[in-house]
């Protein structure tokens, strides 16, 4: 009698072993919590939103913290930010040698290609002859000498500051503005609307190429690049610590077209960014398979299922 108990509870801890092995590992308990820095950048809050609903679908519990860029780095390199999913380059460059080549800082994955990041015109003032950076100067007057950037710190406004500091391009005796993104482009929609020179930090994918006919200015390549990408930046060693997210970031690409797409819907047709990143994922169920290839739930169990049921 005491064989066969024995051997029924053998038996029962085999099959939970198996279980166990067929959900996969369980998350380390301290991921639980996966914390997101957010400049406050409308394509980052798009992407910052994605991440959150497969997170919280997985069983995690996304933070998102707005802060700026320097403290975002700072926050990494200090365990009080874990992912950042806006590492722009070539634009960040400088943050990108001080804290990610020098090894205090992971570079997880590159999550979006092709980008563009420079300063941009109303294609009326490029068609009035102001296509390259060394244009600005002659035509001064057409934009009283000002650049519109975005939040204070961020590296893009550092680098028209250092243009402007070294004279570079003429540029001396011109003034950066600096405010949010959504103040920039009230400023750019007035002189749009008003038939006015602008000149202003621009970016793509943004919805401000759709809402603006506007052009991007050549001739700054050194400070801000041909073309660039936006990479996904974790705390050292974060990954390890938290394989399953780590797998997740991983799999994480996305495009300029759908990252418009969500944009617009929530500054054209005033959506809230939760509402309209989790409409486009219903309508767009075919990416879920990719982005949750080989990653489980916190409690092990298979996580594409978890995360279309919790839609």
């Amino acid at each position: 009698m005491k064989k066969t108990i024995s051997a029924v509870v053998a038996g029962s801890m085999l099959l939970a072993v198996a279980g166990a092995h067929a959900q996969g590992p369980v998350e380390d308990k301290q991921c639980a919590t996966v914390r997101l820095g957010d400049p406050g950048w409308s394509d980052i809050a798009v992407t910052n939103g994605i991440t959150s609903l497969l997170l919280e679908g997985l069983g995690y519990k996304p933070q998102v913290m707005t802060l700026g860029v320097p403290i975002i780095f700072a926050g990494l390199t200090k365990n009080q930010v874990d992912v950042f999913l806006g590492n722009w380059m070539p634009a960040q460059q400088d943050n990108y040698d001080k804290f990610v080549a020098s090894g205090e800082i992971d570079e997880h994955s590159v999550n979006l290609t092709g980008t563009e990041y420079t300063l941009a015109v109303p294609t009326s003032a490029w068609n009035a002859g102001v296509k390259r950076f060394e244009d600005l100067d002659a035509n001064g007057e057409m934009f009283d000498k000002t650049i519109y950037g975005i939040a204070a710190g961020a590296p893009a406004n550092l680098s028209i500051q250092k243009m402007i500091d070294q004279d570079e391009f003429g540029l001396g005796d011109w003034k950066l503005v600096e405010s949010s993104e959504q103040a920039m482009l009230v400023q750019v929609g007035r002189a749009v609307k008003r038939d006015k020179g602008v000149v202003f930090l621009g970016w793509t994918p943004h919805p401000m190429n759709v809402q603006f006919d506007i052009k991007y200015l050549k001739g700054g390549e050194a400070y801000f690049g041909e073309s660039g990408t936006v990479n996904t930046l974790v705390r050292k060693g974060y990954a390890a610590q938290c394989p399953n997210v780590g797998k997740l970031l991983t799999n994480l690409s996305f495009t300029q077209e759908m990252e418009n797409a969500i944009m617009n819907e929530v500054l054209d047709k005033k959506a809230s960014n939760d509402a309209a990143v989790k409409a486009w994922v219903k309508a767009h169920p075919e990416v879920l398979e990719g982005w949750l290839e080989g990653v489980t739930t916190l409690d092990g169990k298979e996580g594409l299922a978890a995360v279309k049921a919790s839609l």
